[in-house]
């Protein structure tokens, strides 16, 4: 991750990398969310989280959820890492090489610490126009 100076108001840049996978699918015997966070600790990513997701739906636009306990093996999770740019590229290509098969979305995030110190302020960048084509 870059070396930024948060302490002194600046953000870091990065991006938000989330995978979408059944709770229930398996790699090299462990649940592939749980690999997915083991992967990124091994390559020294700053953190990671898993969510199970409460429903949604997929590229057959079947709505899926979880109604039961019996049924929470066949529910979504969403496991996500705020990374570098080169911290989701080297992800990326240490997953290419398992040959599994994962959805995956990637978005361009600027990310911070609130410090709570009434020495320093807080990392929030300030806001700027969006580039966005869809919020103009």
């Amino acid at each position: 991750m870059p070396e930024n100076n948060v302490s002194s108001g600046q953000s870091l840049q990065g991006a938000l990398l989330r995978f979408y996978v059944h709770q229930d699918h398996r790699q090299h015997g462990r649940r592939v969310w749980e690999w997915l966070l083991e992967q990124g600790n091994k390559l020294g990513i700053n953190g990671g989280s898993a969510f199970q997701v409460m429903a949604g739906f997929g590229r057959h636009h079947v709505l899926h959820g979880a109604k039961s306990l019996e049924l929470a093996d066949a529910s979504t999770v969403e496991v996500q890492f705020i990374v570098s740019h080169e911290d989701a590229r080297r992800l990326l290509d240490a997953l290419i090489t398992t040959n599994i098969r994962l959805s995956y979305s990637y978005a361009a995030a600027i990310f911070g610490v609130v410090n709570t110190d009434t020495i320093d302020p807080p990392s929030i960048p300030p806001m700027k126009q969006s580039s966005d084509p869809f919020n103009q």
